[in-house]
């Protein structure tokens, strides 16, 4: 309680020590505006657009705010970021969370065309991309169907690697970074080389890798936990690495390149090890191969000025192995669940000429999936065989969509829509199946489900309003639709790595998102800010419920939660802010910022919807003196009391950090760096996480290391 009000007291004194001149510049400091720098978002269809010209918000990470915010997750990664959060499933696991929505509904992209694996199917799995290589990371918070498709209800969040650049020096150039982190003897490094082959010719290539063992934690690792490994998170330790190459050839036409990629990791799910009796640890590995073709042509076809290719392969493998232990000597290691997911996709975008005064662009999105899995499971045999947890099934999707914008005397008009087929088809088993309750009674799902369709249709209609040269209002609504995914629909038995039974609903409708946005920006002078409100009222919304044992605790299967895949209307609401004010400019500039997010997040009968993130509120300092630069922040976490039925609260929490670097002119393109992360050591459970109760955040750690860039 002591340090809570400590928290709530140091925000209120800060906030209350800004001079009412912060919100105008200060009268010895030029009028004249200082623009952000400008970063193009390459997952707008449109091209060449900044995040200041977008309706809807997007943030982009590049340069030094990338360096000081990337982790080994992407959840890690993003988490500062207003409106998104981190869903882990210890550091093996980082999963972005956007408003309160999460897995399937978050589509992650690699180049503007879909990351594959299997992270929507279980809170356990990995996102099947490495941070380190990113150039540019672009998150669209809210619904961005309208461009990519049924899974990307709640946001969209776009890995940039640079492997398809069109631009390129003419002479070689090595990049990368070596780091070291105290906590959990975790090493990482990433190297990448560019050779121009030709003035019209280069190749790419590029590695990574992360080595960790068990990190340090505040305490205990489970609640209630009062026996045991202390100050340990047990089994929480990882391995990754990834690989690719690529060629690209570029001319007046356009450009076009060809690249293969690879990325494995193995990583273990934080369990409590006692030595005791019959215990089990559960182990996860996951691969892939990859390959990417992206092309872009000039003046195509008559009345288009560009034209966009995007094609990309996967063949994804994941395994999930469990240990069983006895008085702590191993007995039996073995793969209880194994997923396989071949994808291919391939995008077209069209960006017609002028007509009258729009602009736009029309696309053509076509994916087909072929999903397994298979196993015998965590001693649950009696859940049915044949497709152990979700049973194989193949879904197809066609989506068309079109954007225009019209230029006007206030601003801008934006307007888009799009229609999408998806069908999904699942194995006929040979039997039905079932799951025996500890009641006695049985659930059963029929052996055969037949095929489901779906035609997802959204629209929706922006606004940029200019108010002045210095602040915009935004304003937008969409309506849009979204199909069941395949675990919503088929899942039936246990998963062992996550420590569920889950069962999922074939007759699920769609999910429609009716969505409306404001925000306020001010994007030039010494000080800038930009907020956003949302509202989100979705119908049919999926969601895993569990059911009371009849003693106010959810339905346990040999020790795992029993959950269903339900549907109800449901509504989320919140706001985002960020703020910078450049107090001191000269030798010694000194950039104070505030930012914070909220999401509320229930059922239209009032019930709270489960693992919403809670509110943040955080405040940092920017400096620099000559090679130096120093950045420090700290963030209060608040208490997560809104839960829903069968779920616990989460106590609130402090997080200090730092980023420091020093780049002096004889490294000649290195620095050297070192950032902590929860220096107060706090004992945080992330509300969002399915592992909240088993696993804290890390504990208090130091990350040193150099970064490069040599040549180009």
């Amino acid at each position: 309680m002591f340090r809570k009000k400590q928290s709530a007291l140091l925000i209120s004194a800060v906030i209350a020590s800004l001079p009412a001149s912060v919100f105008a510049a200060p009268a010895n400091q030029s009028e004249e505006p200082v623009e952000i720098p400008s970063l193009t978002v390459t997952a707008d269809p449109l091209g060449a657009r900044t995040p200041d010209e977008l309706i809807f918000p997007v943030t982009v990470l590049a340069d030094e705010e990338l360096d000081k915010q990337r982790a080994a997750t992407l959840g890690d990664t993003l988490n500062s970021v207003p409106g998104v959060a981190n869903s882990d499933f210890g550091p093996g696991v980082g999963r972005p969370v956007v408003r309160g929505l999460q897995g399937s509904r978050v589509q992650v992209l690699e180049d503007g065309l879909k990351t594959v694996d299997i992270s929507g199917e279980g809170g356990d799995h990995t996102v099947a991309i490495d941070v380190g290589r990113a150039e540019q990371i672009e998150v669209f918070r809210g619904p961005a169907t309208l461009l990519f498709g049924s899974g990307a209800a709640g946001g969209v969040i776009n890995v940039k690697s640079g492997r398809f650049d069109p631009d390129f020096g003419d002479s070689p150039r090595v990049n990368g970074q070596l780091g070291y982190g105290y906590n959990g003897d975790e090493r990482q490094g990433n190297i990448g080389l560019e050779l121009p082959v030709t003035d019209n010719f280069v190749l790419r290539t590029d590695y990574g890798l992360r080595r960790s063992h068990d990190f340090d934690i505040d305490g205990y690792q489970q609640i209630g936990q009062t026996r045991g490994d202390k100050d340990t998170l047990q089994n929480s330790d990882a391995v990754s690495d990834s690989f690719s190459v690529t060629g690209l050839y570029k001319g007046e036409w356009g450009h076009a390149g060809l690249g293969y990629s690879r990325w494995r990791t193995d990583y273990g799910i934080p369990e409590v090890f006692l030595g005791e009796g019959e215990e089990e640890q559960e182990r996860i590995h996951a691969d892939y191969d990859r390959v990417d073709f992206r092309s872009e042509f000039n003046n195509p076809l008559p009345g288009f000025s560009t034209a966009r290719l995007k094609l990309a392969h996967t063949e994804f493998n994941q395994q999930e192995i469990g240990g069983e232990f006895f008085n702590g000597e191993l007995e039996e290691r073995g793969v209880e669940t194994e997923f396989t997911n071949d994808e291919s996709e391939a995008r077209l975008e069209l960006v017609h000429n002028p007509i009258g005064l729009w602009q736009g662009v029309i696309g053509l999105q076509l994916n087909n999936r072929e999903f397994g899995a298979e196993g015998a499971g965590h001693g649950h045999g009696g859940h049915g065989g044949d497709g152990f947890y979700i049973r194989d099934n193949d879904t197809r999707s066609m989506g068309m969509f079109v954007l225009e914008e019209l230029p006007t005397d206030f601003g801008r008009l934006e307007f888009a829509a799009r229609v999408d087929h998806v069908r999904s088809d699942p194995v006929t088993l040979d039997e039905e199946r079932h799951i025996d309750l500890p009641s006695g009674d049985e659930i059963h799902q029929e052996a055969n489900l037949g095929s489901r369709s779906f035609t997802p249709f959204s629209l929706s209609a922006g606004s940029i309003i200019d108010l002045d040269d210095k602040h915009h209002v935004r304003l937008a609504v969409t309506r849009s639709e979204r199909a069941p995914s395949a675990e919503q629909l088929y899942a039936f038995g246990a998963h062992a790595a996550s420590g569920t039974v889950e069962v999922g609903d074939p007759t699920l409708d769609e999910e429609t998102y009716t969505n409306f946005e404001i925000g306020l920006d001010r994007h030039a002078g010494p000080f800038r800010f930009d907020t956003t409100l949302f509202y989100n009222y979705v119908q049919d919304f999926i969601y895993l419920a569990s059911r009371d044992d009849g003693t106010g605790n959810p339905i346990l299967i040999e020790g795992d939660t029993l959950v269903f895949n339900q549907q109800d209307d449901a509504r989320f609401y919140g706001a985002e802010f960020t703020a910078a004010w450049d107090v001191i400019e000269g030798a010694v500039p000194v950039t104070l910022r505030l930012s914070g997010d909220y999401v509320r997040a229930k059922l239209d009968g009032g019930d709270n919807l489960p693992r919403i993130s809670p509110g943040r509120l955080g405040i940092g300092v920017d400096t620099a003196y000559q090679d130096w630069s120093l950045s420090i922040d700290y963030r209060h976490i608040f208490r997560q009391s809104k839960s829903a039925e069968l779920e616990s609260d989460t106590d609130g929490y402090d997080l200090l950090s730092f980023n420091a670097s020093w780049a002096p002119d004889s490294l000649k393109g290195a620095e050297i760096y070192v950032q902590g992360r929860n220096l107060l050591n706090e004992d945080g459970r992330r509300h969002q996480s399915f592992l909240k109760e088993e696993a804290p955040i890390i504990g208090r750690t130091v990350m040193t290391g150099i970064r490069f860039d040599f040549g180009g």
